[in-house]
This record gives structure tokens, C-alpha cells and sequence, in this order.
């Protein structure tokens, strides 16, 4: 069931959209080759414990998941595209790292992600990354009081075509309100004009992620980690956005 949020619940969802944000900018800058993503999991929840924020990862357990979620963020490198778990695998020149991170905060949630190179880059990655990125763009630009979904999946599908990288719908957005995961689901490839209409009220997370290879997938065998089925580069980008009757309003913008 889809739950449309008032103009005032948008208002209170946007402290935990700042807070999700600004996690996520401190991880970015705090990330260093040598580090492990344990590391970087242990700087997210001392930010979370600081705010008197909720893990809203740790301890999850969907039917997919091999055991409950172990971190509070989703750490992601090379050619693993989502749900990476944390580990002490050291973080080396030039790994391409996707840090996901939702919480909750004051009763709402909020979600997003970013995906940057260590030390290194390479054009290779980097084109991967900002295709990604302009893929988040056009989604939430096609997301407007009115529209309908396919127009969002149409847009970041066709920007991820055109670069001739591999996609797949069984992961993508998703609602977001008192829970990280609400409907509707929002595929990352579509067809314009057609799927739910789209109303003021409807909170999103529109999350592309693009393989620079096929459009294949691996699960390990922990049961989160999904890779690219080549072994190809992964990248991932997302935001929560609300639509209102003044726009579309990105609630987890970095500055």
C-alpha cells in the first residue's frame, strides 16, 4: 500500500534527509586507502549514536538476507554493486567504493547513496560514476506531481543504455516513510507514460546502479552482496526525494 505524506510530514522528514546526507559527505571525505569498510561502518555509527539516530541496516533481516544485516552502512567496491557487507578487507589505490546508507530519525527514515574512487581514478570508473550520477538526475527531474513512474524508469534506463552499460530491474527505489523499504518499487528501466500516476505526497528513493559489463548478477554466498556476473565495475547513486505541490524536493542533498 502507498502512504502519501502531508506537507507537514514532509517537513519532519527533512532533518533525517540532512542527517543522511551529511553522513554520508563525512564519509566521503573521512575514506582513505588502508582503511577497511569496517572502519568506515564504526565512523557511520558513531555519527548515528552522536545524533541519537537508529540503524535502520543493522539487525535486518529480509527472506534474501543468509543471516541479519552485521553493519549499519553498505559498502560496496569494485565490481559489487549493492548491499556490500563490511569487512576487514583493506581498501586499495583506486578501489571504486559505493557507500549506501539509510537511518532513522525522530520516527522517519531517509536513504542514499554515493559511489567515488580511492587515490587513483581511472576515466573508465569515473565515466561510470557520473553516467550514474546523470542517470539519479534525469530520474528525479521525470519525477513530478502528475507524471507517471515509467517516465522515471524510462529516463535513468536510457541514460544507462545510451553508455552501453548493463542494468537490471530486480533491484531499485522504493518508498520511503516510517520504514526504509515502503511501495511503490521504482525500476531503473521503463517505459514512458505508463505505470502509477504520480501525486503530491508520494515519498521516493530512486536509486540507478549500472555494470560497465552485461546486465547479470551474482549473489554471494552471504546472501547481500550482489555483483556484476563478469566481474565488471558497479556504481550506484540514490536520493530521497517528495514530491509536492512546489516541486520535487531532494531530501538527502549533499552540499
Amino acid at each position: 500500500m502507498i502512504t502519501l505524506k502531508s506537507p507537514d510530514q514532509i517537513e519532519q522528514m527533512r532533518p533525517v534527509g540532512r542527517f543522511v546526507a551529511d553522513v554520508l559527505s563525512s564519509l566521503r571525505e573521512h575514506a582513505r586507502v588502508g582503511m577497511t569498510t569496517n572502519d568506515l561502518d564504526a565512523h557511520a555509527a558513531e555519527l548515528i549514536a552522536r545524533a541519537g539516530a537508529r540503524s535502520v541496516y543493522l539487525g535486518y533481516h529480509p527472506s534474501f538476507g543468509a543471516m541479519p544485516y552485521p553493519g549499519v552502512l553498505c559498502t560496496s567496491v569494485n565490481d559489487a554493486a549493492l548491499h556490500g557487507l563490511p569487512s576487514d578487507e583493506v581498501l586499495a589505490d583506486g578501489d571504486l567504493l559505493s557507500i549506501d546508507f539509510a537511518c532513522e530519525l525522530a520516527g522517519w527514515v531517509a536513504d542514499s547513496a554515493l559511489t567515488f574512487q580511492l587515490g587513483t581514478t581511472s576515466p573508465e570508473a569515473q565515466q561510470l560514476v557520473a553516467t550514474t550520477e546523470q542517470a539519479l538526475a534525469a530520474g528525479i527531474a521525470a519525477a513530478t506531481v502528475g507524471g507517471q513512474m515509467g517516465d522515471v524508469s524510462a529516463a535513468i534506463g536510457a541514460i544507462g543504455r545510451a553508455a552501453g552499460y548493463g542494468l537490471n530491474t530486480d533491484f531499485g527505489g522504493h518508498g520511503v516513510g516510517r520504514t526504509m523499504h515502503e511501495d511503490p518499487h521504482v525500476a531503473n528501466a521503463g517505459r514512458a507514460g505508463t505505470g502509477l500516476r504520480l501525486r503530491e505526497g508520494l515519498v521516493v528513493a530512486i536509486e540507478p546502479w549500472f555494470m560497465a559489463g552485461g546486465d547479470e548478477y551474482l549473489i554471494d554466498e552471504d546472501g547481500w552482496t550482489i555483483r556484476s556476473a563478469d566481474g565488471s565495475l558497479a556504481a550506484h547513486a540514490e536520493h530521497t526525494v517528495a514530491l509536492t505541490a512546489h516541486g520535487t524536493v531532494v531530501l538527502t542533498a549533499r552540499d
